[in-house]
């Protein structure tokens, strides 16, 4: 059964994307306006007021329209790419997860740390890869972040730390870049992304315990995209409300379909892990594709089920929704936008494509700093290799 993300989804009754409304805008041409979204629930935090209204003015909304368009597209053709067998070897997409990453960059300082698992390839566009850094990475071209030697779960930039293809594994490391910007007293944060499947793994309790022990500014962040793989989060978690997961660490659920509700919920979630310490987040979400371009998505849920999520809580056609009520676009001129997105996503598709595979010589770089060492053995043990 459909998991919906709106309270008042969950008592019955479905709230389509286009009813969310607009409580303090004019009508026309503001230049702001104001939109309330799904309050947050919380663990430990009573004496709090958390916001439940976020406002947007034109040229941000458009940018995260683009944003999450770009997103969206960079995704379909990283799936058509795979299954043209141009890509290889495992690959995680992002699509409907959108307004997470979105909404979360939007409240960031730059300077702010971030670290993933493996469904990252929006997370490295937003925080500054280019289409063909991502997509070049994805097809091991030169073009690729990591010179295409890392593929789909090893693409970084700078202050992020990429993804983890061990599950859970990013969580503690998280935890130590927070302790890092706590020593260095640089007034940042770091973010430790992990999904539901993932949030049971023991070494995740473990960094919870040594960032509130230490009280570092670290927020943790449960994408729940409602399938650990092939699992429901209902079959694999006794406990099922990620954001109190935290135990004696306070924590807060968010509607991670509505790009304003993340926005303004990591906001003041950045604000409290800096004065406080620790935090949970849970981003309630929902992925459109299979775990991976491997899992056929069939066996576990439904066609209709992923329709009714695209048709109700889809964060690009909410976000354009928004946009067009304040009117600060027609239907036509978003429509020419993403027009206009497909060209650029693929001219930088091209770049990545035509770059060429890593020189023979990469083969063993980044293995080794300082001292050269020239007796580096292959897979076959008569083969060495002499380290640039």
């Amino acid at each position: 059964m459909l998991r919906t993300f709106s309270r008042f989804a969950r008592s019955g009754t479905a709230v389509p994307a286009v009813s969310r409304t607009i409580v303090a805008a004019q009508r026309g041409m503001s230049a702001e306006a104001s939109f309330d979204f799904e309050p947050c629930l919380t663990h430990k935090l009573d004496e709090y007021e958390l916001p439940t209204t976020g406002t947007l003015n034109k040229d941000d909304a458009i940018d995260y329209l683009k944003q999450m368009m770009v997103v969206r597209r960079m995704e379909t053709v990283s799936g058509e790419l795979y299954r043209a067998k141009k890509i290889r070897g495992f690959c995680h997409l992002y699509s409907g997860q959108e307004a997470v990453a979105t909404g979360m960059c939007a409240a960031l300082d730059k300077n702010d740390a971030v670290i993933s698992a493996y469904r990252i390839h929006g997370w490295g566009y937003l925080l500054g890869l280019t289409v063909s850094e991502v997509v070049g990475e994805l097809l091991g071209t030169r073009a690729g972040c990591s010179a295409g030697k890392g593929g789909s779960m090893h693409m970084y930039g700078e202050n992020f730390y990429g993804g983890n293809g061990i599950v859970g594994a990013q969580v503690p490391l998280g935890a130590g870049l927070a302790l890092a910007n706590q020593y260095l007293d640089n007034k940042t944060v770091s973010v430790s992304l992990y999904g539901d499947g993932a949030s049971n793994q023991g070494q995740v309790f473990e960094a919870y315990n040594i960032a509130k022990l230490w009280n570092l500014p670290s927020i943790f962040v449960c994408e729940n995209n409602k399938y650990g793989m092939g699992t429901s989060a209902e079959r694999s978690s006794a406990n099922h409300k990620y954001y109190t997961r935290g135990d004696y660490i306070p924590g807060i659920w968010v509607d991670g379909m509505d790009i304003v509700a993340v926005k303004e919920a990591t906001a003041w979630a950045r604000e409290y892990a800096l004065e406080k310490g620790p935090i949970v987040m849970e981003m309630e979400t929902y992925r459109y594709h299979g775990h991976s371009m491997s899992d056929p998505d069939t066996t576990y849920r439904t066609r209709d089920q992923i329709a009714e999520t695209r048709k109700l809580y889809d964060p690009i056609l909410q976000l354009k929704a928004k946009i067009v009520e304040s009117g600060w676009a027609e239907e036509a001129e978003l429509k020419a936008m993403e027009k206009a997105i497909r060209k650029e996503v693929a001219a930088e598709v091209a770049i990545a494509e035509t770059a060429g595979e890593p020189a023979f010589e990469m083969l063993t770089s980044h293995i080794l700093t300082g001292e050269k060492m020239t007796d580096i053995r292959g897979c076959d043990i008569t083969i060495s290799y002499d380290s640039p």
